[in-house]
């Protein structure tokens, strides 16, 4: 059986840049919340969605970053979708083929 090339240097140099964005991603989000910190005098509001199962826990400091977070997670549960009906819209897999 033969097994599909790997393109070992296109892997190699996307390997590295993902995780850089991951990290760049992770400090923007600390800056941006150190930031809205600062800014509103010390008096941070939270909120936020879990998810387990098809239960989601909605919870937050008031009812505008609630709403805030129950569309965020829509969104993201919608993108997480597209994304993995993707390959059956475009009509093709993801599978290598021999």
């Amino acid at each position: 059986m033969d097994t599909p090339p790997v393109h070992s240097d296109t892997v190699s140099r996307l390997i590295p840049a993902g995780i850089a964005l991951i990290f760049i991603g992770m400090l923007l989000l600390f800056v941006g919340v150190f930031y809205s910190i600062i800014r509103s005098g010390g008096k941070g509001e939270y909120g936020g969605v879990v998810v387990i199962g098809p239960f989601p826990i909605v919870f937050g400091s008031n009812s505008d970053v609630v709403k805030i977070a129950v569309i965020g997670a829509i969104v993201m549960m919608v993108l997480a979708l597209v994304i993995m009906l993707l390959p059956l819209l475009i009509g093709r897999s993801i599978a290598p083929t021999r």
